[in-house]
């Protein structure tokens, strides 16, 4: 600092004017006035883009249901679900994140893991079961209830639910204990609400453009949609068990419809939050 005042008072006693001798430094000078236009630079920097976790079902040792003509939901779900990652990235406006991208098996209770460690703002679990009704087809969209809305929903359930027999035990042990307490926990008013605008959207933009099931919208207690503060929902883009549906998923081109109404469905969402704010 002495270096700085005597270089101060020179520059001030050669410019004939003691009064900036003392003035501050003109280094430091602009470095203040550099640093009063970092706020406004943070202002106007873009907010964070909404993290969406997709979760292809079942997988590795878990096969799913299998089609009528031997297609297995695994393959299925994960074809789609990549097919709308690259929908949502080509976007530009989310980061997008698969539980699993390859034929690999992870339980129910780490599906929800990675959509906490990943700070998910959406997680959408994609499906393709089977029913004992072979007739019956479409898609569908479920959210969680302690209660499921009619018989073939609480079914439905209980088949998703006892996917971690695959993992060696039927129930929830052997996770970490804040898991337990995520999937134990009564899901949070504000992420019920959330999870019912989603599935709204996704039958809003299902309609004209991917058969439905009747009565598309749909609930019960899917283990897989117990996140208390993630809206969630899973949906079902079809039945393997109707060879309709089976022979429609099994075409790419059918595939990228869904996922196109999904994208739909998902900006419709975010638009909707996002004024919700302001």
């Amino acid at each position: 600092m002495a270096g700085l005042t005597r270089r101060g008072f020179v520059r001030g006693t050669i410019a004939g004017g003691m009064a900036t001798t003392f003035g501050p430094h003109p280094g430091l000078a602009a470095a203040r006035r550099h640093n009063s236009h970092a706020p406004a630079i943070l202002r106007h920097a873009p907010p964070p883009k909404p993290v969406i976790m997709l979760d292809p079902g079942h997988g590795g040792k878990d096969p799913g249901a299998i089609g009528v003509s031997g297609t297995y939901e695994k393959h299925i779900a994960v074809a789609a679900a990549t097919e709308l990652q690259r929908m949502l990235m080509a976007s530009g406006q989310y980061q997008v994140v698969l539980s699993r991208n390859d034929d690999r098996f992870i339980p129910l209770a780490g599906r929800v893991e990675l959509a906490h460690k990943h700070k998910a703002d959406l997680f959408i679990s994609m499906h393709a079961d089977a029913l004992h009704q072979p007739q019956v087809r479409g898609a569908s969209v479920y959210t969680l209830s302690g209660n499921a809305s009619d018989k073939q929903t609480a079914a439905l359930a209980e088949t998703e639910n006892s996917a971690d027999r695959f993992a060696g035990h039927a129930g929830i042990g052997g996770v970490p204990a804040e898991v337990e307490a995520i999937l134990n926990s009564l899901i949070h008013e504000e992420t019920r609400r959330g999870s019912a605008h989603m599935a709204a959207s996704v039958i809003q933009a299902f309609q004209n453009r991917v058969q439905l099931l009747h009565h598309p919208s749909r609930h019960a207690a899917f283990r897989v949609l117990k996140s208390g503060d993630i809206p969630s929902v899973l949906v079902e883009m079809g039945f393997m068990s109707n060879h309709l549906d089976e022979q429609a998923l099994r075409r790419a081109a059918h595939r990228t419809q869904v996922a196109q109404a999904m994208k739909q469905a998902i900006d419709h969402y975010f638009h909707n939050r996002v004024s919700a704010t302001l």
